[in-house]
């Protein structure tokens, strides 16, 4: 499966391939270094997707202080 670089997406994208390889991992068909494979680019994902959130959490503590700056 071709992958986006993984520090380029959105964080919608990132969850939706996270979810894919956790399904592909669950199922337990797949051979052992491709599963390693999986869980490696599954880690990457997860904390990509833990930056994402945490910048997202900082605009919103900037927007909050400039409303309340305003009030």
């Amino acid at each position: 499966m071709a992958r986006k670089a993984v520090t380029s997406q959105d964080f919608e994208t990132t969850l939706m391939q996270l979810e894919t390889i956790v399904s592909r991992l669950e199922s337990g068909e797949l051979p052992l270094e491709e599963a390693l494979k999986e869980f490696e680019q599954g880690i990457k994902l997860a904390q990509l997707g833990q930056e994402r959130l945490r910048q997202a959490e900082q605009r919103i503590q900037i927007l909050l202080q400039k409303v309340k700056m305003h009030l």
